[in-house]
């Protein structure tokens, strides 16, 4: 399974993202990290940063996930918007709230389990 994570505009706050999450020991036991830029415009020396993508293998959970995105969030000196697309459903973390950690959850959840068996 493939999840992309977009952090406002910021590449310093996409890079921060990626280290918290490849110290999370959960997370980097269950998938890989990546970070991806988009290509380079004409005339630029090199592309920007643009999304960490996060490919799961069996035994990834959602929740540990989750959890971690919304305590780097609580780390920040300004509230980022964070991004987070799996397949055609995109899900915003607005908050670090109890309440809309569990609602990123359940809609990742439910996102895997309409996924067709195979992909």
């Amino acid at each position: 399974m493939r999840i992309d994570v977009r952090v406002g505009a910021e590449a310093d706050e996409l890079r921060s993202l990626h280290q918290w999450l490849g110290a999370d020991r959960d997370i980097r036991r269950s998938s890989s990290l990546a970070l991806q830029e988009q290509p380079p415009e004409p005339g630029q020396m090199g592309g920007l940063l643009d999304v960490i993508q996060l490919v799961t293998e069996n035994g990834w959970s959602a929740a540990s996930f989750v959890v971690a995105l919304a305590a780097w969030k609580r780390t920040r000196p300004q509230d980022p918007r964070i991004e987070i697309r799996r397949g055609d459903t995109v899900i915003v973390l607005t908050q670090d709230s109890d309440a809309e950690i569990e609602r990123v959850i359940r809609a990742l959840e439910t996102s895997t389990e309409d996924e067709a068996p195979g992909t």
